[in-house]
């Protein structure tokens, strides 16, 4: 192996004086590996490279495992069986039935149908996540365990992301395993029972009184985007908050004898606000 490339693991197996070699998707430097106990080595010096070293050699171990159980079954048969017999059933061990990408990429497709389409977008960015921890290598359900996750989390650590939004993207793996613990896909064994899936309450940030003045006062009309932008977010403040969907949705007919009442996009809520003449003004100009 170059010592300044990486070099891919193979799995060599031999029965009856006869050598099968299977190379991996996994790949790795010289000195990342150990001869003597056939392990993978880490350094101190690189937390992102170890936790992708973590995922490889997590691979590498359940591969191994489920060679072990193919070549157990074969001989259990009684049948005569060939390495091209092993390699066929390794190789096609993962399906698009048990692809843990595949199932989540099919509740993506039908929250899109059910026009969930926020929600649907929090699944791809979690499967985007997940996909980019696991190097794009697919997996079955039933290989996430707590050791998994809790690597994931430590990637998801490592990339600078907060407690909350490690747990919002654990939260809905969390989800998607157990619909396939519903469907029969694998067994529960609570792989998420070490790792953060709650919500931190945040520190309030909030403009002062001054700065909003200031912001209302700012000449923008060179820049008529920006000024239009410096409307929203000030009609936004004097109706409490409303969010730009739900402005981008109000009708004249909300507004009646000095009240604005809108149904949240979000939520459905009703919701009823007195109409003042600084948003009188935003919406005359």
């Amino acid at each position: 192996m170059n010592p300044e490339k990486e070099g891919s693991l193979i799995y060599q197996l031999i029965y009856e004086r006869k050598v099968c070699r299977i190379t991996s998707k996994y790949k790795i430097f010289n000195h990342e590996w150990d001869e003597a106990t056939g392990q993978i080595l880490f350094s101190s010096l690189d937390s992102s490279r170890d936790s992708q070293l973590g995922m490889i050699r997590f691979n590498v171990d359940w591969e191994l495992h489920q060679l072990c159980k193919i070549v157990d079954t074969l001989a259990l048969s009684g049948q005569e069986w060939t390495f091209s017999d092993l390699t066929s059933h390794f190789n096609s061990f993962i399906d698009k039935d048990s692809s843990v990408f595949h199932f989540i990429q099919m509740q993506i497709q039908r929250k899109k149908q059910l026009g969930k389409v926020r929600s649907s977008e929090t699944y791809q960015a979690t499967l985007n996540s997940f996909m980019s921890f696991r190097c794009g290598v697919d997996l079955t359900f039933d290989m996430i365990d707590s050791e998994l996750m809790e690597l994931y989390e430590a990637e998801l650590q490592n990339r600078g992301l907060t407690r909350n939004t490690s747990s919002f993207y654990l939260r809905i793996l969390r989800t998607n395993y157990k619909l396939a613990v519903e469907k029969g896909l694998t067994q529960d064994c609570h792989p998420f029972k070490r790792v953060y899936c709650g919500i931190d309450k945040t520190v309030k940030r909030s403009l002062s009184f001054a700065k909003i003045k200031q912001i209302k006062e700012l000449d923008l009309s060179l820049t008529p985007s920006l000024d239009f932008a410096r409307d929203m977010f000030l009609f936004s403040f004097c109706t409490r908050g409303m969010s730009f969907v739900d402005m981008a949705y109000l009708k004249k007919k909300d507004l009646k004898n000095g009240y604005l009442t809108y149904r949240r996009k979000k939520t459905g809520q009703l919701l009823t606000v007195e109409w003042t003449r600084q948003m009188q003004d935003i919406i005359d100009k």
